[in-house]
């Protein structure tokens, strides 16, 4: 899964309030061995203020990939998902929901947003890293995607 080196590297956001599943996110994109920018936000709020760049967020980079939970705190996941698919400037991005939901109501939800994918995070810390690791190779190996 490795990238030519002198490509540059995958941008990625990551959404995500638990430290923990933040951790073992960049752990398992670290073994992964994609060259990638991890950027973390803890809430939805944040989430908008950094894809509109605004605020301190005005000089970040576009990501690539959006690695979304659904339960945030001040504007929830799928209230982030409506506003990113809603937007010309941001919904060619990749969208992909890692939550720990399995309700068939969520999952309806997330595609009737246009997710471009939801996955139910594993609760065992291998079968985690697996699934990260995959979805990186998944949207940056075998997905082309357009470059904004």
């Amino acid at each position: 899964m490795k990238l030519d080196e002198n490509s540059r590297p995958i941008e990625i956001l990551l959404i995500e309030d638990n430290p923990g599943d933040q951790r073992l996110t960049r752990e398992a994109l670290k073994e992964g061995r994609l060259r990638n920018n991890l950027s973390i936000v803890e809430d939805g709020e944040e989430a908008i203020a950094f894809l509109k760049k605004r605020g301190d967020y005005e000089n970040v980079t576009r990501p690539d990939l959006i690695l979304l939970d659904l339960n945030l705190p001040k504007m929830d996941g799928q209230e982030v998902l409506k506003i990113i698919k809603a937007d010309e400037k941001l919904k060619r991005i990749p969208v992909v929901v890692l939550t720990t939901s399995s309700a068939d109501e969520d999952i309806f939800k997330a595609y009737n947003l246009n997710a471009n994918c939801f996955i139910t995070k594993p609760v065992d810390f291998e079968q985690f890293i697996d699934v990260v690791k995959k979805t990186g190779e998944f949207w940056f190996t075998i997905v082309k995607l357009p470059r904004d």
